[in-house]
C-alpha cells in the first residue's frame, strides 16, 4: 500500500467530474445564470474555436410530471439545473465535460476518437496486486481534494438569489457521496416544514439510469487523480452469500474486535469519517449537508431486522427479476407492481413482483443487511461496499438489457415522479445528462461486465 501511496503524492491533479463547477461557483455566473467555462486547450467557452462545443440554452422538458410532488418552485432541484444556470455547454460529436474538455464515456485519445472498451470484473476474481490497488484508489480519493468542483452549502435562496455564494471545497470521494445525498434529500419548505417523498435517484424510473451515470462518474474521475486509464469499478455478486464475503480485512474492512458497529483498526477505511448522515439535524436547520465530518462508517452485516430482510438475494430472485417485460409499470414509484425496475430496486417482491413496501428485496435487501451507513438512502455511498454493490446492479440491468432488447420509448416520456421522465436532466451533474440516455447497453458506454462476456 505505502508504494502506491508514495506515487499517489507524484500524481498532476486532472480535472474532475460532479455538481458545481468551481468556474461557475461565483456571483458572476449565478446572476448571469451561465455555466460556460473556457476550455483550457483553446482558450474559449466550451472549446468553440476547437468545434468542441458552445453556449447554448438549456432545453427544459416540458412533459408532465406524476402527481407524487404537489409543489412547483420550492426546490433548487426543480427543472434541473435552470434555478442556477440556463446555459451551460452542449458539446459535439465524442466530446462531453463542463466545458467540453473531456471525452464521452467509451472513448479516448487527444481529440477522442479511439473506441474503449473495458471490463468491470468480480472483486474475487482480482489478484492480490489489482486488490490492494483498487483499495488504495478509494482511500487516495478520499484523501485528494477535487481540482474542478465544490459543492454548494446553502439553497439558491440562502445564496440570496445567487449575489451571495455559498459553496465550500470537498475530497473527491466525498464529492460523490455528497451528490448521492443530494439527489435523494428531502426538500425544505420553510418554517421546519419539509416534504419527505421526493428523490431524484432512487423510487422511480431513473434508478437505474442515474445510478449508471454515477458510477461511470466515479470510474473517470479516479482514472483521472490516479493516471490509470484501466481502472473499473469491480462488482461483488452477492447471489446466495450466506453472509457479507467482503467484510474482511483484506477487502472492505472486517469486524472491530470490541465494537460490532464499527470496522476493524486494521482497515484503513476505520479512519474514514462519513458525511452527510444526519437529516434531521439538517432538516431541523433547514440547512444543506455541508460535508463536515460525522464519526465512523458504521456496519454490523446481519444483525439487520429478519422480517424485513431474511437474509440476502438469491440466484433465483435475480432471475425471476430478470423475466419480467416492463421495465415501468402503474405509478412508477415504489408501489409499481410487476416492474423491472422496481422489483430490482427492492420494493416488489423478488418472487411475484407486486409491490411490498414493508419487505426489502435485492437492491434494498443488500443496503439493510448491511444495517449502518449503507442502509440510510441519503448516506448509504460512505461505505465503500456501495460501489461494489451497485456495480453489481448495474450489471443486472445490463442483462435485462440485453434480454429484452427495449427500445428507448419504452422508458416513460412522461408522469413519472419529478426527474424521472426520459428527458429530464440527471440531479445534481453538471455536464448535463438526460435519463433516457442511459437506457442502452454499457458496451455504447464503454464498458462491460466479465461474467457477461459471450463464452
Amino acid at each position: 500500500m505505502s508504494v502506491f501511496a508514495m506515487g499517489f503524492l507524484l500524481v498532476i491533479l486532472q480535472p474532475s467530474t460532479g455538481q458545481f463547477p468551481r468556474a461557475c461557483a461565483n456571483t458572476q455566473s449565478l446572476l448571469r445564470k451561465e455555466c460556460c467555462p473556457i476550455w483550457d486547450g483553446d482558450g474559449s467557452p466550451c472549446g468553440e474555436l476547437s468545434s468542441r462545443g458552445s453556449c447554448q440554452n438549456i432545453l427544459l422538458s416540458l412533459a408532465p410530471l406524476g402527481p407524487q410532488f404537489p409543489f412547483s418552485g420550492v426546490d433548487d432541484r426543480e427543472d434541473w439545473p435552470s434555478v442556477f444556470y440556463n446555459r451551460t455547454c452542449k458539446c459535439q460529436g465524442n466530446f462531453m465535460g463542463f466545458n467540453c474538455g473531456e471525452c464521452k464515456f467509451g472513448f479516448s485519445g487527444q481529440n477522442c476518437t479511439e473506441i474503449r472498451l473495458r471490463m468491470r470484473r468480480n472483486i474475487f476474481d482480482l489478484t492480490t496486486h489489482e486488490k490492494d490497488k483498487f483499495l488504495a484508489y478509494l482511500n487516495f480519493a478520499k484523501n485528494t481534494p477535487s481540482k474542478d468542483y465544490v459543492i454548494a452549502t446553502g439553497t439558491y435562496a440562502q445564496m440570496n438569489n445567487g449575489s451571495n455564494p455559498m459553496f465550500r471545497n470537498i475530497n473527491v470521494y466525498d464529492l460523490f457521496v455528497w451528490m448521492h445525498y443530494y439527489a435523494s434529500r428531502d426538500t425544505l419548505l420553510g418554517g421546519f416544514n419539509v416534504w419527505r417523498d421526493i428523490d431524484f435517484a432512487h423510487e422511480a424510473p431513473g434508478f437505474l439510469p442515474w445510478h449508471r451515470v454515477f458510477l461511470l462518474l466515479w470510474e473517470h474521475e479516479i482514472r483521472k487523480i490516479t493516471g490509470d486509464e484501466n481502472f473499473t469499478i469491480p462488482y461483488w455478486d452477492w447471489r446466495d452469500a450466506e453472509n457479507c464475503v467482503v467484510c474482511t480485512d483484506e477487502y472492505m474492512g472486517g469486524r472491530h474486535p470490541t465494537n460490532p458497529n464499527l470496522l476493524s483498526p486494521a482497515s484503513f477505511f476505520s479512519a474514514w469519517q462519513v458525511i452527510c448522515t444526519r437529516s434531521e439535524e439538517y432538516n431541523s436547520q433547514e440547512a444543506l449537508c455541508n460535508a463536515t465530518g460525522e464519526g465512523p462508517i458504521l456496519r454490523n452485516p446481519g444483525n439487520n431486522d429478519k422480517s424485513r430482510t431474511p437474509r440476502l438475494p438469491s440466484s433465483d430472485e435475480v432471475e425471476f427479476c430478470l423475466s419480467l417485460t416492463q421495465y415501468e409499470s402503474g405509478p412508477m414509484d415504489k408501489m409499481a407492481n410487476y416492474s423491472f425496475r422496481n422489483t430490482l430496486e427492492g420494493f416488489a417482491d423478488p418472487r411475484t413482483a407486486i409491490s411490498n413496501i414493508s419487505q426489502s428485496g435485492l437492491h434494498n435487501a443488500l443496503h439493510i443487511y448491511m444495517n449502518g451507513s449503507m442502509s440510510q438512502v441519503q448516506g448509504s455511498a460512505n461505505d465503500p461496499i456501495f460501489v461494489l454493490h451497485h456495480a453489481f446492479v448495474d450489471s443486472i440491468f445490463e442483462r435485462w438489457l440485453r434480454r429484452h432488447r427495449p427500445m428507448l420509448e419504452v422508458y416513460p416520456a412522461a408522469n413519472a415522479p419529478i426527474g424521472h421522465n426520459r428527458e429530464n436532466y440527471m440531479v445534481p451533474f453538471i455536464p448535463l445528462y438526460r435519463n433516457g440516455e442511459f437506457f442502452k447497453s454499457s458496451r455504447e458506454l464503454g464498458y462491460d461486465y466479465e461474467y457477461l462476456q459471450d463464452p
